[in-house]
């Protein structure tokens, strides 16, 4: 053969790889199958890089053992996690219900792209009893969409409730459990229909790649998913699927050490002047701590407070007297954050009324005495732009 054909031929896939602690990246668009039946038996075989090769499908096979599922997906990000999940199971003409206290972006999907293909969408208030709440479903309702707890405002819903109520209705449940992060709650065993939550906080937890995962025990939706993975063409690259291996490894010390530092800092911030409330169902006295306490086996690094009514300069200075606390959007890695909420109440139907200014803090895993030195410089702040 010529030089360039041997070439071409050289460097092929080794027959038998070495066993590695984690699986092999397997960079590859084309996938050659053993012989022409193959070819079109997308059933028993790969036939195309994007359905996931090594790398996905172990972190599948693991995301499925942590939240007891027969089938998972994965998406490029939490957001398309839950976007997919919802077209994946309703068609035009259906309604779904979504609590008020839903993930932003979330909500904007349903407002700008559910409605432009004949989807209803009402939202309810997030303290609306499981029975209350399915009195609102009509024959058109199709699907529950929950988060709990709640986005910036942390309310708890009884999910298990609420997925008992809507399975004898014939209706989907759908929970946004990135709070949970699989570990900590389980939806599925609780009788929701489908867990998503965005891997690129704590399964990740390292702040440096999207993802999100779709969960399901029932083989009907797990296909479902499937098909709409395919059909929406998405796709997450083999490193990505790696890197999200490895952080789920470490996942439960991650939750327990930063849960624990949250619980510690909360604790102290429920003592201080400038604070008249905090909000962390974890936190002993906490009005959903009983529903907390009944479903979750710990709490993670997320919750807010509520300041003493201030100015917005006020709280501008709190925050950027933090040192050790970045101002950013996402969580669930390893650093610590700091946000003020309140600009992004004002969509809700239902918004909370608050004493002053919510403020959300992700706890990372730095000490937390120097966390709690932080923020005594950031008080120090807001007290003197008061």
């Amino acid at each position: 053969m010529a030089e360039e054909t041997r070439l071409i031929r050289a460097g092929a896939t080794p027959g038998k790889l070495a066993k590695t602690v984690g699986p092999p990246i397997q960079k590859g668009s084309t996938v050659l199958l053993p012989n022409a039946q193959a070819l079109y038996d997308d059933e028993a075989f790969v036939t195309y890089g994007r359905a996931g090769l090594a790398a996905h499908e172990s972190l599948k096979s693991a995301l499925a053992e942590m939240e007891g599922a027969c089938g998972v997906e994965l998406y490029p990000s939490g957001l398309a996690a839950f976007t997919g999940a919802m077209l994946a199971v309703l068609k035009a003409g259906d309604e779904v219900l979504v609590t008020d206290n839903i993930y932003k972006p979330s909500r904007r999907f349903c407002d700008q792209v559910l409605a432009r293909y004949g989807v209803g969408v009402r939202y309810f208030d997030p303290r609306t009893s499981p029975e209350d709440l399915l009195a609102l479903a009509t024959d058109a309702t199709r699907l529950i969409a929950l988060e709990s707890p709640g986005s910036l405002t942390f309310e708890m819903q009884d999910l298990a409730a609420i997925a008992a109520l809507a399975k004898a209705r014939g209706i989907l449940t759908l929970a946004d459990n990135t709070w949970g992060a699989g570990f900590l709650y389980k939806p599925l065993a609780h009788g929701v229909d489908i867990s998503v939550q965005a891997l690129t906080k704590y399964v990740g937890g390292h702040s440096d790649v999207f993802m999100g995962s779709a969960a399901v025990t029932d083989t009907r939706l797990a296909r479902q998913l499937t098909d709409g993975v395919h059909n929406l063409g998405w796709a997450v690259s083999p490193e990505d699927a790696y890197q999200m291996l490895r952080g789920l490894r470490t996942l439960p010390v991650r939750l327990e050490q930063q849960g624990g530092a949250a619980l510690r800092i909360a604790a102290w911030l429920a003592q201080q002047p400038q604070v008249v409330e905090v909000i962390h169902p974890a936190l002993p006295g906490a009005r959903d701590h009983d529903l907390w306490k009944r479903d979750y086996k710990g709490a993670c690094g997320l919750f807010g407070f509520v300041l003493q009514p201030a100015p917005p300069r006020a709280v501008n200075a709190f925050l950027d007297a933090l040192e050790l606390f970045g101002l950013g959007f996402s969580w669930g890695g390893f650093e610590s954050l700091a946000i003020s909420c309140d600009p992004q109440l004002g969509k809700r139907k239902s918004a909370p009324k608050f004493a002053g200014p919510l403020m959300r803090l992700h706890i990372g895993l730095e000490h937390p005495d120097d966390l709690v030195a932080d923020l005594k410089r950031g008080f120090a702040a807001f007290d003197a732009a008061l």
